[in-house]
């Protein structure tokens, strides 16, 4: 009845930023009409939507590009403008706040906003190289933020054994 594909890609460029691209498209596999809208063909799309992010080495957003190639309603691209308020907004902790201050509720996309949420992890997946242990006394930004990465866990203590803490037992 429905079918969603979201696709995210990092690309590296030579000036020393990062490209994280998202990508969305819905269709269905039957003509229908929106109401008051258009009438869509099988296959037709219903939402593609595009969100480049450029990014500094510190996942700091340089730049923002967005693009609706389709969209069910007229005031859709409306919401496009707004994203720049995330140029010099960081990729990490904190991120989907970030994406709700700035471009919650009527002022945004809820396809969009879908779309952003994941950023940040594509960006880490594609960008693992540059987050080496910078120092002795400070672990990965990605140690403790999940089952795997467990300061207490089997990988932390094989990878990163200078963090691994044992887990206290009373």
């Amino acid at each position: 009845m429905h079918t969603r594909s979201v696709t995210y890609q990092g690309f590296e460029r030579d000036d020393g930023l990062w490209d994280i691209e998202a990508v969305l498209h819905d269709s269905k596999p039957f003509a229908f009409q929106i109401p008051g809208e258009a009438v869509k063909a099988p296959g037709e799309p219903v939402h593609h939507m595009r969100i480049r992010l450029t990014v500094d080495a510190q996942l700091v957003i340089q730049a923002v590009h967005v693009v609706m190639d389709s969209h069910p309603h007229s005031p859709c691209p409306d919401a496009m403008p707004p994203m720049q308020a995330l140029v010099g907004a960081t990729l990490g902790r904190g991120w989907r706040k970030t994406i709700d201050t700035h471009l919650a509720g009527v002022v945004g996309c809820t396809h969009l906003r879908e779309l952003l949420f994941n950023m940040a992890t594509a960006a880490f997946q594609s960008m693992t190289g540059v987050f080496v242990q910078k120092d002795d006394h400070t672990p990965p930004p990605h140690l403790g933020q999940c089952r795997a990465w467990d300061f207490s866990g089997p990988v932390v203590q094989k990878v990163y054994p200078l963090f691994y803490r044992p887990r206290q037992t009373s």
